[in-house]
């Protein structure tokens, strides 16, 4: 699969029901070594109107990763969002 085929994709947390983002704003963290991807980076302040510019993010372990659907991806994590 190709990084341009899932970059429209939302991401939902199956745990939660919400939904964290859109995967082409986030980072994934990938293992230089073995070329595999280790996280997802998924800022938390997607507003655009926001005036507060808090940077901070969540790093989701790709293995929390369940689905990769037709319009989103879903994850399941039960850390602190």
């Amino acid at each position: 699969m190709k990084l341009s085929s899932i970059a429209g994709k939302e991401i939902v947390n199956l745990t939660t029901g919400e939904r964290l983002g859109i995967i082409a704003e986030s980072d994934l963290v990938v293992d230089e070594g073995t070329g595999k991807i280790m996280s997802l980076v998924i800022p938390r302040d997607r507003s655009f109107f926001s005036f507060r510019k808090d940077k901070s993010s969540l790093e989701v372990p790709w293995k929390n990763v369940k689905k990769i659907g037709n319009d989103m991806i879903i994850i399941e994590y039960e850390g602190n969002i």
